[in-house]
């Protein structure tokens, strides 16, 4: 008599997570590469996250996304940091390797640039870079960009104490600094927006002449719409402007990856998202 073999378990751990897309992205990508798992998104009280956790493992389970508020959480719990997450001092991929030891790793910044260089045939090797922001977003993000070897990154901040603090944890990687947002001097190849204002319509009080017609934009936000931000970034005449939903699938095929042993083609579940995304008219940057 045939024995039923389980089906390995996956969750992404939240608080809100309706939001969340990664249970139809890593759903696509386990039909695309043949494999059979069951990934779910799973609400979790913000004073249970460490037993939940816990207990997800020790039932069986094979690997977690973690999203807001729990990344730092994540971070704190491993055994095993992956370089990425040592950097960004968060995780947003848990999975227990053969040594039983809980395994942190953080895919956004991976994600980031996988999306620029892969799908948008963007480069950012030898570009002078702008990273607007310098909260978690930034911060997960700064260590594979500076991997690419671009010839300067800005940090620029409302609060310019911030992005000093964060720049400073970042020089041994690369050639980084903090620049007050008054004192940016253009043109840069590359402005990346990691702040959440533009989904408020908000834009950071950036001064004029950042952009050439040879410069191209990226807002870490998705909508439906353009973004505040990028709005601002093709008025101001660059060669493009994109948001995150291809940084979102990315990062999730990176986490797949880590999980199954097979990195899953992406452009086609990017193609659905964007469709449904436009039908839906939101959009924000949790996995």
């Amino acid at each position: 008599m045939a024995v039923d073999t389980p089906i390995d378990q996956y969750r992404v751990f939240g608080n809100p997570i309706h939001q969340s897309k990664s249970p139809n992205i890593h759903t696509a990508f386990a039909t695309a590469t043949g494999q059979h798992i069951n990934y779910q998104a799973q609400l979790v009280a913000e004073g249970a996250f460490e037993t939940t956790v816990t207990d997800f493992f020790e039932s069986g389970g094979k690997g977690l996304n973690i999203t807001v508020p729990f990344k730092q959480r994540a971070f704190a719990m491993a055994q095993v940091l992956s370089p990425a997450a040592q950097k960004a001092e968060a995780a947003n991929t848990l999975y227990v390797n053969p040594q039983g030891q809980l395994v942190a790793d953080n895919t956004d910044g991976m994600g980031l640039v996988r999306d620029i260089c892969h799908n948008l045939g963007g480069e950012l090797k030898a570009q002078r870079i702008l990273v607007l922001g310098a909260g978690g977003a930034v911060r997960g993000v700064l260590q594979p960009i500076l991997a690419q070897r671009p010839a300067q990154v800005i940090i620029a901040n409302r609060t310019h104490s911030k992005a000093l603090d964060l720049a400073a944890s970042f020089t041994d990687l690369g050639p980084i600094e903090a620049v007050p947002m008054a004192q940016l001097q253009g043109p840069f190849d590359w402005i990346i927006n990691g702040t959440s204002a533009s989904l408020a319509g908000d834009l950071p009080p950036l001064p004029a002449g950042l952009l050439t017609n040879t410069s191209r934009c990226y807002d870490m936000m998705y909508s439906a719409q353009t973004t505040v931000f990028n709005a601002w970034a093709l008025g101001q005449g660059a060669a493009a402007a994109d948001d995150g939903l291809g940084m979102l699938v990315e990062q999730a095929a990176q986490s797949f990856n880590l999980w199954r042993g097979a990195l899953p083609p992406t452009a086609e579940v990017l193609l659905a998202l964007r469709s449904e995304l436009r039908k839906q008219n939101l959009g924000n940057l949790s996995p």
